[in-house]
């Protein structure tokens, strides 16, 4: 049996659940497995849901009889599943937290998979960035964040060819996802630079990442980040140096040749959200990106090019697409039949949006 528990049933593990279900005998998984904390019953339809897709609820043992009495069918205790499984992967915030008081004692007999927010956990990892590093069985995956994927992906498709230089970034926050009911904020807010060598955490998570595949290329980054009032999409404002002349043309270029990249024509952020509302797989966007072609504009002085231009990050999308490439990779014995596997995953990415 190769067997994958995810934990947590917010909004990435609700969706990566659902993706995992639907999507089992093509990613070579026998059980789905999901825990869940708490028996609430305005998310009584949602765990039915996800039981109905043959995702196997799992509820820590003290909690079972509640479970029961709310109607929902319980397949076994947290403990257990622990053990059955092959792949953890954690979608709560709580994950560094998990690791010490579960995972830790489970060391050397599977692998466990957390979420961007926690720094730490373990390798940091995205789909088609770093996937080298899969090769060498990790024990602990922490998926990067979403504009982490984003804005690495940009940097790596564009140094391709030219050499890198510098990249600066701000990030454009949405609020909060529209399935939350706090965190909402009244006006744009900005934030501050709290990190003396990147400005916020979003470059150097980048650096970090992009370490794994080609130490000391991406050094000079820099960020900045702030909240608007909306709940559709995070935004970011590149602006990408690499050496040489480099055309606006053959940017875009760069861009659609890459199939982690979307381009699209809209340019608000409703407009791009609700494509993936609408066409996506489970009302998602795959891509790690999703640039507007018409903002792309290079600047040249002979010697270097500065590209720059407005992109739109798919939130949990991307992040859905890595946690399930990290844990099909987990229990995949023969690394051969990985690019059979990754194809599915590839069916979800859009080249236009």
């Amino acid at each position: 049996m190769k067997c994958v528990l995810v934990v947590g049933t917010g909004t990435i593990g609700e969706p990566l659940i659902g993706l995992l279900s639907r999507m089992r005998d093509e990613f070579g998984m026998d059980e789905v497995l999901f825990h869940k904390r708490t028996p609430l019953r305005d998310e009584y339809a949602k765990v039915e849901s996800l039981i109905s897709q043959g995702a196997k609820l799992v509820v820590d043992k003290e909690r079972t009889q509640e479970f029961r009495e709310m109607g929902h069918k319980v397949s076994l205790d947290f403990a257990t599943a622990l053990e059955r499984s092959d792949v953890v992967i954690d979608c709560t915030p709580a994950g560094n937290a998990n690791k010490e008081k579960y995972y830790s004692k489970l060391e050397g007999t599977k692998t466990f998979i957390a979420q961007g927010s926690e720094k730490g956990f373990g390798a940091p990892y995205g789909y088609m960035i770093n996937n080298e590093m899969l090769n060498q069985n990790p024990e602990y995956v922490q998926v990067v964040s979403c504009n982490t994927h984003s804005i690495a992906r940009m940097c790596r498709v564009l140094s391709e060819k030219n050499k890198f230089i510098s990249g600066d970034f701000v990030c454009i926050r949405r609020a909060n996802d529209p399935s939350q009911d706090t965190g909402f904020i009244a006006s744009p807010t900005v934030g501050k630079h709290d990190d003396d060598l990147f400005g916020t955490h979003h470059a150097r998570d980048v650096y970090d990442l992009l370490e794994t595949v080609s130490s000391g290329s991406y050094t000079n980054l820099s960020s900045s980040a702030m909240k608007t009032n909306s709940q559709y999409m995070h935004a970011i404002r590149f602006s990408i140096t690499v050496e040489g002349k480099v055309s606006s043309e053959a940017a875009l270029t760069a861009f659609r040749n890459d199939k982690m990249i979307a381009l699209t024509h809209h340019k608000s952020a409703n407009r791009v959200f609700s494509f993936g509302r609408d066409h996506g797989f489970y009302g998602r966007i795959y891509n790690q990106v999703v640039i507007n072609e018409s903002s792309v504009a290079t600047f040249s002085n002979g010697e270097n090019t500065k590209i720059v231009g407005f992109a739109f990050t798919p939130q949990d999308g991307n992040s859905l697409l890595s946690s399930a490439a990290a844990a099909i990779s987990s229990i995949c014995k023969n690394k051969e039949n990985l690019p059979y596997l990754y194809t599915h995953l590839d069916s979800l990415l859009r080249n236009n949006i």
